[in-house]
């Protein structure tokens, strides 16, 4: 079953609302925290939430995700200890300020991490590193 959520985001002035989507499957594999985690990072480092917007309570995103409050709060606390959230007490919890060269950092190793699991795949599956680079170039239009 997946869900499909929609919140409300306060940004710095508190006087623009923008809108967070948030797609949680309860068939996946991927425990729902770390789905919701790596849904808000990706928002981040795409520039759809910047830094100063304030995320919705761990009490009102569990109550909308149907999951519990100790789910939500890892969840946020992962995002903090990451460095992508700051815990303000008292206030809530809010978007860190993310560079370009940081976030191109923090692709780039999320990018290694899938393709380790691109590797084990390959291997698994009989792809030689020559066939795996053929089909790379051809993505990519035959460029090296």
């Amino acid at each position: 079953m997946v869900d499909k959520l929609l919140y409300l985001i306060y940004s710095n002035s508190r006087t623009e609302v923008e809108a967070l989507n948030l797609m949680i499957s309860s068939l996946s594999q991927t425990p729902i925290y770390e789905q919701i985690k790596m849904q808000i990072k990706e928002l981040i480092l795409t520039g759809k939430l910047e830094g100063g917007a304030q995320l919705p309570s761990i009490r009102l995103m569990a109550k909308d995700l149907k999951v519990g409050v100790i789910t939500v709060k890892r969840a946020y606390d992962d995002l903090s200890a990451e460095g992508f959230t700051c815990n303000v007490p008292g206030r809530g919890v809010f978007i860190a300020d993310i560079n370009n060269e940081k976030a191109k950092e923090i692709h780039l190793e999320m990018l290694a991490e899938r393709l380790e699991e691109i590797k084990d795949f390959c291997i698994g599956s009989g792809i030689s590193k020559s066939e795996f680079e053929r089909v790379v170039n051809k993505i990519y239009g035959g460029l090296k």
